[in-house]
């Protein structure tokens, strides 16, 4: 069993991480289905704002991966989307190095396609990169890809969060305009779409610097090995330097990339198939594809067991520390390759995560705890980029008037709950406010 959030969303496995929180594979107790759950790991002003505005965005498109719900338990949030199985752009490029002109072109119309959606919104993505980009796991059928990460998106005219001589994105993928610090517009993505492009094309990372530098002292390079003529001078007017050269819309960019591929060459007949493979791997011991299983959950398949965040009957209530031969044991690592699931944001706001030492002392020092606690495992950042969140503290028992030493006892978890959703409420009319000024 792993920890049930609001009665509802059980964390299953880390499977990435973002700029302010850590991606879970759960499952949803409600719908009876595994979703992508991204926890928020800070609570500050800042960050809040930031959750605030990315789990409010709703767009409903097959190619655009938005935020479906939220829910908020104790002193943490989370939002849900679908579970995407089969990574991001960058594990298809790892596993097949350049991919074919025409494969390339359905994957950009596709890209093209939800980010028209999400412009239609009026907003501005601001980090379109091949990680934030990605696949269901399809085999060799006709790829499906998802825009995702939508955390430092911005609606156009809503207040900046940084301040105006910051940068936010992802080095390597900003236009020429944004380092000049322009407001966040539409051409600015449409840059990002190019750049994706040439990478999927070559196999590699563009150099991003380089190619602005010559198009500016030579004007449009010519098509690069490998890459058809016709798909170039789309690829190349999404790369043009000033924004109003560009396509004017991301709509705009998909009609010329489908009169580029009726010019394209047939495929050749020995051209291999791309696979794209399913990148989350197995299910931990106690899940699986119909949920949580009998002996794990202790009662029928699919049933959350008491936590914290659910009961068998009445309001939420603490937990006590859980019996050693009852603790749930602690999900397998992920395989080390990059994370489907996002990466952290380069951003002037980054807010360190707790060490584990720290943890492990709070832990220790913790007025409301039950008893001696054990050194907690160390916790934090893996190699892949995913996270493991620590476990919960331990806490009073239930019915505890007050902490040791005549200190007044917390407030009840369905309290706190109800307190952080009037709180993320608030913030979402204060942002709503701020754009009628």
């Amino acid at each position: 069993m792993g920890e049930v959030f609001a009665g509802r969303y059980e964390l299953v496995d880390p499977i990435g991480r973002g700029g302010a929180g850590a991606v879970w594979r759960a499952w949803d107790h409600r719908r009876r289905r595994y979703v992508a759950a991204k926890v928020l790991l800070q609570s500050d002003a800042h960050t809040l704002l930031r959750f605030v505005r990315e789990q409010a965005l709703r767009i409903d498109h097959p190619h655009v991966l938005a935020p479906a719900s939220w829910a908020a338990d104790d002193d943490k949030v989370l939002f849900t989307m679908d579970l995407v199985s089969g990574g991001s752009l960058a594990h298809v490029i790892g596993d097949y190095g350049p991919l074919p002109p025409r494969f390339v072109c359905t994957l950009l119309d596709q890209l093209l396609s939800g980010l028209a959606a999400v412009h239609a919104e009026g907003v501005v993505h601001r980090d379109i990169k091949p990680a934030n980009i990605l696949m269901e796991a399809t085999g060799t059928g006709r790829p499906h890809l998802r825009l995702s990460d939508f955390g430092i998106s911005m609606r156009k005219g809503e207040p900046r969060l940084t301040e105006t001589d910051y940068v936010v994105g992802t080095p390597g993928y900003f236009a020429p305009e944004q380092l000049l610090g322009a407001e966040p517009d539409f051409p600015a993505d449409l840059f990002a779409v190019g750049l994706v492009a040439l990478y999927l094309l070559q196999g590699r990372k563009p150099d991003s610097r380089a190619l602005v530098e010559h198009f500016l002292a030579h004007g449009t390079p010519g098509a690069p090995e490998g890459v058809p003529a016709p798909l170039w001078d789309v690829v190349a007017s999404l790369l043009q330097p000033d924004p109003h050269s560009r396509f004017k819309t991301a709509t705009g960019a998909r009609k010329a990339l489908a009169e580029a591929v009726e010019l394209l060459a047939p495929p050749a007949p020995d051209e291999a198939a791309v696979e794209v493979f399913d990148q989350l791997g197995p299910l931990p011991d106690g899940f699986g594809p119909q949920g949580p299983s009998a002996t794990a959950a202790g009662g029928p398949a699919g049933s959350p067991a008491p936590t914290a965040a659910t009961t068998p009957a009445g309001p939420a209530t603490p937990s006590t520390t859980p019996h050693p031969a009852q603790a749930p044991a602690q999900p397998p690592s992920p395989t080390p390759s990059p994370s489907p699931y996002g990466s952290p944001h380069t951003s002037p706001y980054a807010t360190p995560y707790a060490s584990p030492a720290a943890v492990a002392e709070a832990a220790r020092t913790d007025p409301g705890g039950t008893g001696p606690t054990a050194p907690m495992a160390a916790y934090g950042p893996l190699e892949t980029g995913s996270f493991h969140l620590a476990p919960p503290v331990p806490r009073a028992a239930p019915g505890t008037p007050a902490r040791p030493g005549g200190g007044i006892a917390p407030p009840p978890a369905g309290v706190k709950a109800g307190l952080l959703a009037a709180a993320l409420l608030c913030f979402a009319v204060g942002v709503w406010a701020l754009t009628r000024l």
